[in-house]
């Protein structure tokens, strides 16, 4: 029995979600092969050999780079049996089935693609559910080396390599526009604190030296994350980490934030995606705008660098509600902390979303396009669409070097669009700060995938 694992994009991390499954496979004795295209060219070979493909989907842009390789497996080895997994699977299982999937497995996947594997049945009933697991350490042999990806760009110009690990999975909460909360729905699961540091230790010796949390909550489980970045530093002194964590935990967990900088936190990431309360109480989010600007303080006053991500193009956004988003970052002295992506981020609205409990969203969205795997909505007001337009050909296009040199761009052309002068821009409050070379991504994404 031959499996391969395919990985389509994963934010520039060496994809945690090829090296698991890998680990669980191989212990019973399958043979495995793991690809990530965003590295490395798949070969029609290691198609030709497997008996099983697994496609790992864990956000929107990756569903949508695996179509064109889900046809190219079923043309090159239409015998065998094609798997999607991840979180984005079950959300887009009708699309998927269409294509020629046979199986569709979720975010919980190790058990079930052995279960495939071994006996050739379907997934129990509850691997279909988000199932209990005993984790195991990830083995990321084969994988492409850890300086093939993204990379931490210091604030004093030197890079890091980047590692990268889960310690938990699931989320407690449910924001309504996350694709979290339709596959997991309140569920969360903790990582063992020696599996984790396993995969850590391993990533290390791999000349990791710095270790992203892809937990969707780090303060999810306060006590398991205090114990772990404990031992995390006590093992790893001077190794560097960064994790993200709600607003609402900010606040409810402040007594944590200096245990997280006395041990190598560098920043934390935290989707606070509006700085509209009305905006806020739509998606559900458990925070208000003075939270956020409360969260920023504690931050800052414990030594922590917070790094605020958005979604601010949403069909309740308005042109005085942009440059309030743009007011507020240079306000708050975020300038260097906010990626400049993240202010051309337009709302998806996916299959599952509880957003499409919003009578308002209901009516404004038109039919499911399988092309774009979402419900496609316009702005009542087509100036905000064509801003948005505007603003991520901005960022994209690469001309302004530098966070402080894209946040100038975009607030002259913010206020151009709004008919309004400019103000000065003082940015000499900003500090540098440390960041990933590939921006992270919520619950939103770039309407142009190739990235």
């Amino acid at each position: 029995m031959h499996v391969l694992l395919i990985s389509t994009y994963d934010l520039g991390r060496q994809p945690f979600g090829l090296a698991s499954p890998a680990a669980w496979l191989r212990r019973d004795g399958i043979e495995v092969t793991c690809v990530d295209t965003s590295r490395t060219d798949l070969d029609d070979r290691q198609i030709a050999a497997a008996d099983v493909v697994g496609f790992y989907l864990p956000m929107h842009t990756a569903t949508r780079l695996a179509e064109p390789l889900i046809a190219r497996c079923r043309q090159t080895k239409p015998a065998a049996r094609l798997v999607a997994y991840g979180l984005y699977a079950p959300l887009n299982a009708n699309w998927l089935r269409a294509r020629g999937v046979t199986d569709i497995v979720g975010p919980e996947a190790e058990a079930a693609l052995v279960e495939i594997a071994t006996t050739g049945g379907s997934p129990t009933p509850e691997a279909r559910r988000i199932a209990r697991l005993a984790f195991i350490q990830p083995d990321r042999r084969s994988l492409p080396p850890l300086a093939e990806y993204a990379s931490l760009q210091m604030p004093d110009g030197r890079r890091k390599t980047i590692g990268s690990t889960d310690a938990s999975r699931g989320c407690k909460h449910l924001c309504r526009h996350c694709p979290i909360v339709p596959v997991y729905d309140g569920a969360f699961r903790v990582v063992p604190i020696d599996v984790v540091l396993a995969d850590v230790a391993a990533q290390v010796a791999a000349g990791a030296e710095h270790i992203s949390f892809g937990d969707p909550d780090f303060f999810n489980g306060p006590t398991h994350a205090r114990r772990l970045v404990e031992r995390f530093a006590a093992q790893h002194p001077g190794v560097t980490y960064d994790v993200t964590i709600k607003i609402e935990h900010l606040l409810q967990h402040q007594d944590l934030l200096p245990v997280l900088a006395a041990t190598g936190c560098l920043f934390v990431t935290s989707a606070v995606e509006s700085v509209d309360d009305s905006v806020l109480e739509r998606l559900a989010k458990g925070h208000t705008r003075a939270d956020f600007e409360s969260a920023v303080a504690l931050c800052r006053n414990a030594g922590l660098a917070i790094s605020p991500t958005f979604v601010a193009f949403t069909p309740w956004t308005t042109l005085e509600g942009y440059l309030d988003l743009l007011q507020t970052i240079a306000r708050l002295a975020l300038i260097e902390d906010v990626a400049p992506i993240q202010l051309a981020i337009r709302l998806l609205v996916t299959e599952g979303s509880r957003l499409l409990d919003l009578p308002e969203i209901q009516r404004g969205v038109g039919p499911f396009d399988p092309a774009s795997l979402t419900f496609p909505w316009a702005h009542v007001n087509p100036a905000v669409d064509a801003l948005q337009r505007e603003m991520m050909a901005l960022v994209a296009g690469g001309s302004h070097p530098g966070r402080a040199a894209s946040f100038a761009a975009i607030w002259q052309l913010a206020h151009a669009r709004a008919g309004v002068p400019a103000p000065p821009l003082s940015t000499g409050a900003a500090r540098p700060a440390a960041y990933v070379s590939e921006p992270w991504y919520c619950c939103a994404e770039p309407a142009e995938f190739h990235l």
